[in-house]
């Protein structure tokens, strides 16, 4: 059971090393905040392309993270804390399905997106997605293969929303909200 030694050999360690396990649990309670941040960053100060990317990874969490909800419903997979009361929950966590992992599904979704657009700001979004899978399962909350499928549900958002069809419409929306005299404004005021 390769998934069951992986997720074990991750959460040992973590549990072994405060040094490694703190600042991994800190940056995976902050990760939402900050990959919401980013993409809002991204589209209001961006250039035209790096607001079109900003759109098109927030649109892909929201398709992914939709699909994701119907899936874990679907699945009810326990997730290992429950299933291994031995396992080290090093942070609260509700006692949710964990296939596939929400967490990983969107940050995945922004960074493939992302990728697909400009790849100087999609690569380190992608480390930082796979950095935050890493953490999710050494903290005990996740299986490897929950964020695998998370990853792969986010790669499959992206690449629905790179269809040639879909992502004139998404660069048209992009477009149209990069008008609006708000944005306008911040960006004027920032230059």
């Amino acid at each position: 059971m390769l998934d069951y030694d992986l997720f074990r050999s991750a959460n040992d360690f973590a549990a072994a090393h405060d040094g490694f396990e703190d600042p991994l649990k800190a940056y995976v309670q902050a990760s939402e905040i900050l990959f919401v941040a980013g993409i809002v960053a991204l589209f209001v100060f961006g250039t035209p392309l790096v607001r079109r990317a900003a759109v098109a990874a927030g649109l892909s969490a929201g398709l992914a993270l939709g699909v994701a909800h119907f899936l874990a419903a679907a699945v009810g997979r326990n997730r290992p804390f429950i299933d291994h009361p031995h396992a080290h929950l090093l942070m609260a966590h509700a006692n949710d399905p964990g296939f596939p992992s929400d967490h990983a599904t969107g940050a995945f979704a922004i960074a493939f997106a992302l990728v697909l657009r400009d790849r100087r700001i999609g690569i380190p979004a992608l480390a930082l997605a796979l950095l935050l899978s890493v953490g999710r399962v050494a903290l005990g909350v996740h299986y490897p293969s929950d964020v695998f499928a998370g990853a792969v549900l986010g790669l499959a958002a992206a690449l629905v929303l790179w269809i040639p069809a879909l992502r004139e419409r998404v660069d048209r929306l992009a477009d149209a909200l990069g008008r609006l005299p708000v944005i306008t404004s911040v960006v004027r005021r920032s230059s």
